[in-house]
């Protein structure tokens, strides 16, 4: 059986960009991210030391959200070495990170990068 947790459309606002304005403006974000791990201990105990605290996970996603990059791809790299380090038991998973808005010629909503493993 394959187990997931999942937090979708965290917001944050960040200093991401390939330029020095974007970097010194900001811009708003959102990620998402699906980890795989084994629940089934969580699921016949009801006890939070079995499984991954939400709380944590959005902490570490939010914490390298803090982390000034040029590259939405050096982000997602990022989220997903520390994820993997903090939680071991952590299988695979999926990170997007979301730039609202880009400053980029046209009508465009968001540009996102998606990385998989």
């Amino acid at each position: 059986m394959k187990s997931y947790i999942e937090l979708e459309k965290m917001r944050f606002y960040a200093y991401h960009g390939v330029s020095e304005t974007e970097r010194k403006v900001g811009n708003y974000y959102e990620v998402d991210i699906q980890v795989c791990l084994d629940l089934e201990a969580a699921m016949r105990t009801d006890d939070l030391s079995t499984t991954l605290d939400y709380g944590l996970l959005y902490e570490w996603v939010r914490q390298e959200m803090t982390v000034p990059s040029k590259l939405l791809e050096h982000v997602a790299g990022r989220i997903r070495k520390t994820v993997q380090t903090r939680c071991p038991a952590i299988t695979g998973g999926t990170v997007r990170v979301s730039k609202i808005k880009p400053p980029i010629c046209g009508d465009i909503e968001r540009a996102s990068v998606t990385v998989q493993w």
